[in-house]
């Protein structure tokens, strides 16, 4: 099997179409038809990635979204029948990695599961591996530097005598320039690595991000510049006590 897939879609025409070609290209698929049994069934099928539509009844795709991103960094495509700029850009910055509006051909569906599952799977193995040889997920779910502690799982960050919570946009941006300390990162790197090259034409909305993360780090470091501009270049993190 070239991996497990949840599709999570009130429409369940679509949802046995989908199901049945993708598990003649070797994935293992599974559905459900509303997403008030999606943590359930998450936990249950253990997927690598996650189909997820925005209309559902009940709960929508967003709250669903948000409630996986609350402990899991799954990868998930979204459907919708909108096509809505506003919804696609919604759900990119609450933490879906591709956005896909209905009706679509199951060929390009299938070519955007490839791409992810081909962009995490290093990063998902490298995770297994620190469990195994940890012990637990514990000693990798934070991210330090000398000054910061950022929790991966829960999106908190955290601040010697405080805390914040980030977003998921925020969170996954930190996280990769914390990854990568005195390191200058463009913009396309920067989305490269949180979600990808479908999304370069929203990389203006890094800028927004890193603007929302500086402030917070403002608030506890007036003095301080964590988040460096490079000129002609793009990010760089630093954290130097000194």
């Amino acid at each position: 099997m070239d991996g497990s897939i949840l599709i999570i879609d009130d429409d369940e025409k679509l949802q046995n179409l989908l199901k049945e070609y993708l598990q003649s290209q070797g994935y293992q698929v599974s559905g459900i038809l509303d997403g008030r049994a999606a943590m359930e069934a998450i936990q249950t099928h253990q997927p690598d990635i996650i189909i997820l539509d925005l209309m559902l009844p009940v709960r929508d795709g967003f709250e669903v979204l948000a409630e996986i991103r609350k402990s899991r960094q799954l990868p998930v495509i979204m459907l919708t029948a909108r096509g809505e700029e506003t919804d696609r850009i919604v759900g990119l910055e609450m933490g879906a990695d591709d956005y896909l509006p209905k009706p679509f051909n199951p060929r390009e569906l299938l070519a955007r599961i490839k791409a992810i599952l081909r962009r995490t799977g290093t990063s998902m193995e490298e995770e297994r591996a620190k469990v195994n040889s940890t012990g637990g997920a514990s000693a990798h779910r934070r991210i330090t530097s000398p000054s910061l502690e950022l929790d991966r799982i829960n999106r908190m960050l955290y601040i010697p005598n405080a805390q914040e919570e980030l977003t998921g946009a925020e969170s996954k941006l930190l996280e990769v320039l914390m990854l990568h300390p005195e390191q200058a990162l463009s913009r396309d790197e920067l989305m490269n690595f949180t979600r990808g090259k479908d999304f370069m034409a929203f990389e203006r909305s890094i800028d927004v991000h890193i603007s929302k993360l500086r402030a917070v780090l403002k608030k506890h470091f007036p003095e301080r510049e964590f988040i460096k501009t490079v000129w002609g270049t793009g990010y760089m993190f630093v954290d130097d006590p000194e």
